[in-house]
């Protein structure tokens, strides 16, 4: 990957492996649906002004159907459930279901994205990175029903991040920032309805507020800008790799803030999924001859998206 693709990677990893604890404190007091349309529309609230002054929503009419289905798919699904998952299950765990991100993406690409379809020893990575999300699930959940239900919410909301990322890397020609606005702000409108049911009678906490507060602008509207510039510099699998390196940062945080309990299948499942990580993104035998086609290749998908 480029040294830009890195540095976005390095954001990445950080600003979205703080959210699963932001969500955990937040959902201690209110609704899911509600904590998700309040960090959607913070985030609105501060790109929407950036996107009109800059122009970027000038050429995001011709992809609004595109744009709609990862409202859907890649933001409205997966936070709601990742935030309802999260009421049965640990932070940690949830964090390091979603590294099988980028199973889905292979799965997904295999019959319609001949440039994401891996070989070699990124595929290896990749279902070693699975294996360690296999040991994580049996060793962590150890029969409890409820818990089962709260994995199999992050899981899917894991293949709903791969279908969007797919979906993304095709805006060719759609400014980032547009993308991103335009996106938000529709997850937002369809959430809004529903969101005001779910009022609480009385104020939240000073710590939930400022755990609202930090999902909507640092984890959402930050957070976006950088991973849709991963997908346009890296590739959608190359970009969903970041499932596989957050998770620390969760986990780190979840163990000190929250002191959710560190089993023994979260050391051998997050050692497992680091390995896959190294493998699958190619980061122990690039050469700079392999490296070129994929930089020339980012550069003219991303020509024109800075506005």
């Amino acid at each position: 990957m480029s040294s830009r693709a890195w540095a976005l990677f390095v954001a990445m990893s950080l600003v979205w492996g703080l959210p699963y604890l932001l969500i955990k404190v937040a959902v201690s007091e209110l609704d899911p649906l509600l904590v998700v349309f309040a960090r959607l529309a913070m985030a609105v609230v501060v790109l929407a002004p950036i996107a009109i002054f800059s122009n970027s929503l000038e050429r995001t009419r011709k992809s609004l159907g595109r744009l709609a289905l990862v409202a859907t798919v890649g933001i409205i699904l997966p936070f709601l459930l990742i935030a309802y998952g999260e009421q049965h299950i640990t932070s940690s765990l949830a964090a390091l279901l979603v590294a099988t991100d980028p199973l889905f993406v292979v799965l997904l690409a295999l019959p319609f994205d001949a440039s994401e379809r891996p070989s070699g020893l990124r595929l290896i990575g990749l279902l070693i990175g699975l294996v360690g999300v296999a040991v994580l699930l049996g060793l962590d959940l150890s029969g409890d029903a409820q818990a089962a239900l709260g994995a199999s919410m992050v899981l899917v909301a894991a293949a709903c991040y791969a279908l969007s990322a797919l979906t993304v890397k095709s805006l060719r020609g759609v400014p980032m920032l547009g993308s991103v606005t335009v996106t938000l702000s529709l997850a937002s409108i369809l959430l809004a309805p529903m969101a005001l049911t779910r009022l609480p009678s009385t104020l939240p906490s000073l710590t939930v507020l400022g755990a609202l507060i930090a999902l909507g602008l640092l984890c959402t509207a930050v957070a976006y800008v950088l991973y849709f510039s991963l997908i346009h510099e890296a590739g959608a699998t190359r970009a969903s790799i970041i499932t596989y390196v957050n998770p620390a940062v969760a986990v780190f945080l979840g163990v000190l803030v929250l002191a959710e309990p560190l089993t023994v299948g979260t050391l051998v499942g997050f050692g497992l999924i680091v390995l896959g990580c190294a493998l699958s993104t190619g980061a122990l035998r690039r050469s700079p001859r392999a490296v070129q086609p994929r930089r020339i290749a980012s550069a003219e998908l991303v020509e024109g998206d800075v506005s």
